[in-house]
């Protein structure tokens, strides 16, 4: 029951992320936006975390679920708006995922522990909102760093270590080690940067 459950929710997950009229281009590949980052969270997760269970790998993937459906254009474009747009993602995100796990056939308790994860409820208090903080983290500066700062070439190295720092800071110990020891990848641009902002 639980294998079909698992699949039916992946299968409908993959399917909501697929509809992202934005796409990116991999290898020669076209993805949907957020079906392909939902791929680079699990393929993290079972990277960092092998031993994982089902809540988090469905929770990884749900991560950004249909993120294009609530743009940050709709909120006031200053720091209350950013803070309102984020908060406002994340009950998006666990309501949207809530849905189709009910629809997966899944019970409340499950849905609940997916759902609290998703929707950032207690960083640090509840270890799978942490887990899910980490692969997040991992995945960013793996995966979406160097785009990010081709996009803000007006930042410079302070704002840089600052953004950075933030990012670590989310991140558990444990999380800090996987990354110090070099278990993902940094890019070459940015490696030194990232060095330098998580050692002060």
């Amino acid at each position: 029951m639980n294998k079909q459950c698992f699949g039916k929710a992946k299968e409908l997950i993959d399917a909501a992320n697929s509809e992202d009229p934005n796409r990116e281009t991999i290898e020669g590949k076209d993805w949907p936006k957020e079906l392909l980052y939902s791929c680079r969270m699990l393929d993290m997760l079972e990277r960092y975390a092998p031993d994982a269970d089902d809540v988090m790998k469905l929770a990884v993937s749900a991560q950004h679920i249909q993120r294009w459906k609530s743009p940050r254009s709709d909120y006031p474009m200053d720091r209350k708006g950013y803070h309102q747009w984020r908060a406002g993602l994340y009950k998006f995100h666990a309501d949207t995922v809530a849905d189709l796990l009910v629809k997966a056939g899944y019970e409340n308790e499950f849905i609940a522990s997916v759902t609290q994860a998703v929707g950032k409820k207690s960083l640090r208090a509840n270890p799978n909102t942490q887990l899910l903080e980490d692969v997040a983290g991992l995945v960013f500066f793996e995966h979406y760093l160097l785009d990010f700062a081709g996009r803000h070439p007006e930042y410079d190295e302070l704002k840089w270590i600052d953004i950075i720092q933030k990012i670590w800071k989310k991140m558990s110990v444990q999380a800090h080690q996987f990354a110090l020891a070099g278990h993902f990848k940094l890019p070459d641009s940015m490696g030194p940067l990232i060095r330098k902002a998580v050692s002060e």
